[in-house]
């Protein structure tokens, strides 16, 4: 083979993973958020959950996409583990819709489709149709990748040397090594076997080899999820792992059938001289077969994939501070489809735990304040650096994770929380400021009068009342908005009415000057946690009104 068709392979190679890589990301962007919506719907059974997985794998071109996201839905705890299950059973037959595609040979009009996506993406302003522009030119990109691959494979097909490599296939242990590494080393099922369908079409290899190879593309496609678990809790990576185990299942079946039945010639015989017809309805049997043959014992999956993986005794060990929902950007890079909103989930999960560490410091600041503890105190402290650690790695992941968004709503959201993040910090800021005060009074020996104590209980109170409201998970989000909008205008009156009480204390002689002015710094403090809470719920209306 000579150097002008290695070329030409090489270049068709690039144009077909591009095109599929602009086509993949344009459908993500034109379903937006709404994946996440169907996905959270649609998994109320095994039926529902298979159709989910299987739209949503059919709108992104991407089984790989679809299992991170569903590894980020159970490591967030948005997902349970058998409702991951049937999400990656209606994965795997999704994704062989672009085996499909590839089969309908429409590369005449590739051209076309492939003007017609620039044209929109360049010329027009709507973001939305840009999408659409983007489907388009992905889809008549890939198109002209294939043409350009099949005229440089053509001489392989008259090549001795190659042709035997090829038929070493035929055994299917290295078929099937051989597609399982191709397929992980590109992190992409779809496009490897894509190109096994332009091989078969040059004639070089015929379905008896290309068989076992699909079958191991198929286990090739789990290393994408079983890089992004790394770093995850124990039901994400039981997740990777039913993934996995599914594929082998369906693989060991296959081959049987392959190897002791006439399954083979009965493809061939439905789509006669077209080789990548045959290898499209080869793969789309095989995971529909294998769907249908796991459906009814799908929970046992579950249930072998926590033998294996067991629960850790004892839970956390260590006193030392970490994220806990956030996955490990460096291992889902590769599949940036769906990774957005698997980041958006992990951030918002991490951000409620760094909620409720804030809530109790401001509980606790109160009480610190009521008891002059200095225990309590240094709970606070602690808290305090655990706060600032997670707004800190919140903050750093943000950062990097708004790369993988492709909408502008999307990249907005990201705002949002990282706003959110900076407000809750805030807020742990002033309960630590509250707490401070206690070692003053006690230092000093300031006592408050009996107003003042009742006064600083009624602040606690609302502080109370307002974090319950803030983590709730609400039906109306206006309705929740304007709850919280009330409740920082009531602290916003208590803080003037409180403040007058003192004056009145203070003309009276009830209330040392000291002690007026500790009360007046933590009446500040008070007024500025309501203002940060309203801000959360500004951003976190905002935020679901652009989903």
């Amino acid at each position: 083979m000579n150097v002008t068709y290695m070329m030409g392979l090489l270049g068709g190679l690039a144009l077909f993973l591009y095109g599929m890589q602009m086509m993949s990301a344009g459908l993500e962007s034109a379903a937006g958020n709404r994946m996440k919506s169907i996905l959270e719907k649609l998994t109320a059974n095994r039926f529902t959950g298979v159709l989910a997985g299987a739209l949503i794998t059919a709108i992104i071109q991407s089984s790989s996409a679809t299992t991170v996201m569903v590894v980020g839905f159970v490591n967030s705890g948005m997902m349970t583990l058998n409702q991951a299950i049937w999400i990656i059973m209606g994965a795997n037959i999704g994704t062989t819709i672009t085996g499909q595609l590839i089969a309908l040979d429409v590369g005449a009009i590739a051209p076309l489709l492939a003007f017609l996506g620039v044209a929109a993406i360049v010329f027009l302003k709507n973001e939305r149709i840009k999408h659409t522009g983007e489907i388009l030119a992905g889809l008549g990109i890939l198109f002209i990748g294939m043409d350009m691959m099949g005229e440089a494979m053509k001489p392989l097909a008259a090549s001795e040397d190659f042709v035997s490599i090829l038929t070493n296939f035929e055994n299917p242990l290295l078929g099937i090594a051989a597609g399982t590494i191709f397929t992980a080393l590109i992190q992409s099922s779809s496009a490897s076997v894509g190109i096994l369908q332009t091989l078969a079409d040059s004639g070089a290899i015929g379905l008896g080899s290309a068989a076992f190879v699909l079958f191991g593309q198929n286990i090739g496609t789990c290393i994408t999820a079983l890089l992004a678990s790394i770093g995850t809790n124990v039901n994400a990576r039981r997740t990777t792992l039913i993934h996995i185990m599914f594929n082998v299942f369906g693989t060991a079946v296959f081959t049987v059938l392959c190897l002791a039945s006439p399954i083979i010639p009965v493809v061939e015989s439905w789509t006669p001289g077209n080789a990548p017809a045959q290898i499209a309805n080869l793969h789309t049997m095989f995971n529909v077969v294998t769907t249908l043959l796991l459906l009814p014992v799908g929970t046992w999956l579950g249930k072998i994939a926590m033998m294996i993986l067991k629960d850790q005794k004892g839970g956390q060990t260590g006193d030392g501070m970490r994220v806990q929902y956030l996955l490990d950007l460096k291992h889902i890079r590769t599949e940036k489809l769906g990774a957005s909103m698997v980041c958006v989930e992990g951030i918002k999960k991490e951000l409620f735990r760094m909620m409720d560490m804030a809530g109790e410091n401001v509980q606790d600041a109160f009480d610190t304040v009521e008891k002059r503890s200095r225990e309590m105190l240094d709970q606070v402290l602690c808290r305090e650096e655990y706060v600032d650690f997670l707004n800190k790695e919140i903050s750093k992941y943000i950062t990097s994770a708004v790369s993988f968004e492709t909408t502008t709503s999307g990249s907005r959201i990201f705002n949002a929380l990282f706003s959110i993040a900076g407000n809750v910090e805030r807020i742990s800021d002033h309960a630590v400021n509250i707490a401070g005060y206690a070692k003053m009074l006690s230092e000093k020996h300031i006592t408050f009068s009996r107003q003042a104590q009742n006064e600083l209980t009624e602040m606690k109170e609302i502080c109370q009342r307002l974090f319950v409201l803030l983590q709730e998970t609400p039906a109306n989000y206006r309705e929740w908005h304007s709850t919280v909008a009330c409740m920082e205008q009531q602290m916003d009156d208590m803080t003037v009415q409180f403040r007058n009480h003192m004056y009145a204390r203070i003309q009276d002689g009830a209330c040392s000057d000291e002690g007026s002015v500790l009360f007046s710094e933590m009446l500040t403090d008070f007024e500025r946690i309501g203002d940060h809470s309203l801000n959360i719920a500004d951003e976190v209306l905002n935020m679901v009104e652009r989903i």
